[in-house]
């Protein structure tokens, strides 16, 4: 039998939709990553860009278990004195797509795949999205939160 390499006309972008009310972070971008790197399909290789696109929805209603809340996240513009810090208490009220993206781009590989991978991902807040068109595919995360109920 011979090693399955899949081809540039192989390769299919699906569109699925998660909700993200009451999961917790860690587990939402685990599988938000393993969508967006292909990893569900039979024809997945690592090398190649067998990806979907993902649209994540409440992102502002999403759980974050231990003290992460007094916790803050790190981004430096690479410039000097551009460092920046927001808790994540004050970036779920006003920016929450950044907390998912942050944690989503951890979870992807290092190398030039990622950057590609990364833009196939859509985030937004409430329910709303402008993506009905492309009929995505409800996935849904078993795992719910304990604190939420």
């Amino acid at each position: 039998m011979k090693t399955f390499t899949p081809k540039p006309a192989d390769l299919t972008h699906d569109w699925y939709i998660v909700d993200a009310t009451d999961v917790v972070l860690g587990r939402l971008a685990s599988q938000v990553a393993t969508l967006l790197r292909g990893k569900n399909k039979p024809t997945y290789a690592p090398h190649a860009d067998s990806g979907n696109f993902v649209i994540v929805i409440n992102a502002d209603k999403i759980a974050l278990t231990g003290n992460k809340m007094g916790k803050e996240l790190y981004t430096h513009s690479g410039r000097p004195g551009g460092l920046r810090r927001d808790k994540y208490a004050e970036l779920l009220k006003h920016n929450p797509e950044r907390i998912i993206t942050t944690a989503v781009k951890g979870m992807l590989p290092k190398n030039r795949l990622a950057k590609v991978q990364l833009g196939r991902l859509r985030v937004f807040a409430g329910e709303a999205h402008p993506h009905t068109a492309q009929k995505p595919q409800v996935f849904e995360i078993q795992q719910v939160s304990q604190q939420a109920k």
